[in-house]
């Protein structure tokens, strides 16, 4: 069975010819090719005859099918992609300033039922392997390439879609090597964000493993007895232990840990809520979203009023913390944070 090489990072690749009394250079000639170029065809250029045939007969260069695409009025563009095994995920498309960021999913359905969240009543049915991963953002740009020409510009790659990014925390790992790589997609090292709902293995491995790379984490309530709710994995592993263990991750100057809180109209967006999470956040390298809830079918919780959402922020300004009120994209195609569910 043939070996994808959307699976390969570029030494993995190396590995591989080397190992076969091949020429290595021919890894960063198809690097260029399928990365930076953004080719589908075989490459022929400057790679030797028995090179080419190695690889003709040992690589895999399919990518995940798109199945549907959904745009939505504001143009963001929601995916569903079909894998081989016929399991779908989905993939969101943002734009901002004539540029695109891409929400990708790192597993078919997540294990982490939380309560808020769409895809966590799909249950989990598998991790993504690392080609799958790469695979949309491929297949994304490509998309943009045909259907909004001049626009093929994912500038940031944000890892919030389908699934727990740190419970599939080796292919993540490894999709990550393949955006930053010089020889492929080139993505500066700030413009890739992983979330997390708090998932302490990965937590652990990322401080020793993941350099440079942002980390965002899904807080949506500082008191245990409200996060257990919304993140059952709150009770295995509490907030202030999660916290520990984001402040050993080692930052570049300007870097920051995001924050996520999603506002829920009368659970965590009262003034009690705000000071609560300003002081354990209050003198850390630290960012926070407010994300106004997105409801979706069976929710049953609903969206914090506006009025509401601006005195929280004003409380948190008080405490220094740069918050942003981020804006609802794709709602109205069930593309929104929170909204992915690749059963519906």
């Amino acid at each position: 069975m043939k070996k994808s090489f959307y699976d390969l990072s570029h030494s993995d690749l190396e590995m591989v010819l080397t190992q076969n009394n091949l020429n290595r250079s021919a890894a960063a000639i198809l690097f260029n090719w399928h990365y930076k170029k953004k080719e589908n065809t075989q490459c022929c250029e400057k790679i030797a005859k028995c090179s080419l045939a190695f690889i003709e007969n040992n690589l895999d260069f399919s990518l995940p099918e798109i199945y549907t695409v959904s745009e939505s009025k504001d143009r963001t563009v929601k995916f569903l992609f079909n894998l081989k095994d016929n399991h779908k995920i989905e993939t969101v498309l943002i734009p901002f300033h004539n540029k695109y960021s891409i929400c990708l999913s790192s597993q078919v359905g997540c294990a982490m039922n939380c309560s808020f969240c769409f895809t966590g009543e799909q249950g989990l049915k598998r991790n993504l392997n690392t080609s799958e991963i790469v695979g949309q953002f491929l297949q994304a740009w490509r998309w943009l390439m045909e259907n909004r020409p001049g626009e093929e510009r994912i500038l940031n790659i944000v890892f919030m879609g389908q699934g727990e990014p740190l419970h599939n925390f080796d292919a993540v790992k490894k999709a990550c090597e393949i955006f930053l790589s010089k020889y492929g997609a080139s993505i500066g090292v700030q413009k890739i964000t992983i979330s997390t709902s708090g998932y302490i293995p990965g937590l652990k491995r990322w401080i020793k493993e993941i350099l440079g790379v942002n980390l965002a984490l899904s807080l949506h309530s500082p008191f245990e007895e409200k996060r257990n709710e919304l993140i059952p994995i709150n009770r295995k592993y509490p907030l202030h232990e999660v916290l520990t263990y984001i402040d050993k991750i080692p930052l570049s100057k300007k870097q920051f840990i995001t924050y996520e809180y999603l506002l829920i109209k009368d659970f965590n967006d009262s003034a009690e809520d705000a000071k609560k999470l300003g002081t354990i956040l209050a003198g850390k390298s630290a960012y926070i979203n407010l994300i106004p809830f997105n409801s979706y079918p069976g929710s049953h919780y609903k969206r914090s009023n506006l009025d509401k959402i601006e005195k929280f922020k004003e409380i948190l300004d008080n405490f220094k913390i740069p918050t942003l009120i981020r804006s609802a994209k794709g709602d109205d195609v069930l593309a929104a944070c929170g909204q992915l569910n690749s059963t519906h």
